[in-house]
C-alpha cells in the first residue's frame, strides 16, 4: 500500500475558544492532516489516476501546471508514486517551502517573477502563458486545474466526510476559491449526502472580483486569481462575501495560539467568515468551514513572521 491510501477522511474539529456565546457552533474540517498537508492531495490524485486510467497519461511522462505550490506539491508527490515527472511554473510571490517541496518531491520549478511580491491577474496572465508553451513546445500534459472536468468530482468525497461526521446537522457551509472546484465538490458530496445547508463563497477584499467585478492584488495564496472561478456554480450560492486579507492573517495567529490549528491564509479567511455566520445564525446551528491546509509551510512567510 502506498502512501496515496493517506489521503483524506481528515478530522472535523469543533472550535471552542474563539467562537463568541450565543453563536452557533463553528467547525472545521482539518485538511492538513492529508500527506502533503493539504485538500489538493485530493485533487491532484483524482486528476491523475483518470488521466492514466483512460491513457491520456502513461508512466514516464511529464505533467505541467501553473500553481502557488500546493496544488504543485500534491501533484509532485502523487507522481513521485506513480512513476510520472512534473514541471511546475511558479513564482516568488508564494512561499518558499512550497517551492521547495516541489523540488524535494523530484519536480521541476520554473519561477516567474512578481515585480511586487503580490498575487495579481498579470502574474497568473504570465504563468498560464508559460504552461501553454511548453505543452505546445515540449508536448507535456496539461494537468489544467482550472478546467479539467475530473476536477470538482475529486472533491466529493470531503462533502460526504463532512455529512458523516456532522450526522448530517449542518446550517452553513462557507470556503474561500480558487478554481471553485473545492467549494463545488464538497457541495456536491454533502447533497448526495442528503445535507444542504446554505453555501458561502469567500473572497479577499483586495481583490473582490465576485462581489464587484474587479480583481486586484492581494497575498492570500491560493485563492482569488484575478478571473470568475470556472467550476464555481452561483446557482448553488447563497451569497458571495468579501473579508479583509489582514483580518484572515490575524486569524491564523489567533486560531494558532487559541485554539492549536496552524493552517495558512485562505484557512483564516474561512473562519472569519464562519465566525460571522455563527453570530448571525445563533445558538444550535452548525456552521462548518475548512482549512485548506497545515499551516508549517507558511512559517517562513509574512503570517508568522
Amino acid at each position: 500500500m502506498s502512501l496515496i491510501a493517506a489521503i483524506g477522511r481528515t478530522p472535523l474539529v469543533r472550535l471552542d475558544s474563539i467562537v463568541p456565546a450565543n453563536s452557533a457552533e463553528v467547525w472545521v474540517k482539518f485538511e492538513g492532516d492529508n500527506p502533503t498537508g493539504s485538500y489538493k492531495d485530493r485533487m491532484a490524485f483524482g486528476v491523475i489516476s483518470k488521466a492514466l486510467d483512460r491513457g491520456d497519461l502513461k508512466v514516464g511522462d511529464r505533467i505541467c501546471e501553473y500553481t502557488g505550490g500546493s496544488t504543485g506539491t500534491s501533484i509532485a508527490f502523487v507522481s513521485s508514486i506513480l512513476g510520472l515527472k512534473f514541471t511546475a511554473v511558479t513564482s516568488t510571490a508564494f512561499a518558499a517551502s512550497k517551492i521547495q517541496a516541489i523540488r524535494t518531491y523530484g519536480a521541476d520549478a520554473l519561477l516567474v517573477e512578481s515585480a511586487d511580491g503580490t498575487l495579481n491577474p498579470d502574474l497568473f496572465a504570465r504563468m498560464e502563458d508559460r504552461v501553454r508553451e511548453l505543452v505546445a513546445t515540449e508536448g507535456f500534459f496539461y494537468f489544467d486545474q482550472f478546467g479539467s472536468p475530473d476536477v470538482r468530482p475529486s472533491y466529493a468525497a470531503m462533502g460526504a466526510e463532512i455529512a458523516e461526521g456532522m450526522n448530517g446537522k449542518i446550517d452553513a457551509y462557507c470556503a474561500a476559491v480558487g478554481t471553485g472546484g473545492s467549494l463545488m465538490g464538497t457541495i456536491d458530496g454533502l447533497l448526495d449526502s442528503g445535507v444542504n445547508p446554505d453555501f458561502y463563497a469567500l473572497e479577499p477584499v483586495q481583490s473582490p472580483m465576485l462581489t464587484t467585478g474587479t480583481g486586484g492584488s492581494h497575498r492570500v495564496e491560493g485563492i482569488a486569481l484575478g478571473f470568475v472561478p470556472p467550476f464555481l456554480d452561483m446557482n448553488l450560492i447563497k451569497e458571495v462575501r468579501a473579508i479583509d486579507q489582514e483580518a484572515g492573517f490575524e486569524m491564523c495567529r489567533t486560531l494558532a495560539k487559541q485554539e492549536g490549528l496552524l493552517a495558512g491564509g485562505s484557512t483564516g479567511l474561512n473562519v472569519v467568515a464562519a465566525l460571522d455566520l455563527a453570530i448571525q445564525l445563533g445558538p444550535g446551528k452548525r456552521v462548518v468551514t475548512v482549512a485548506c491546509d497545515n499551516g508549517i509551510k507558511y512559517l517562513g512567510g509574512h503570517i508568522y513572521s
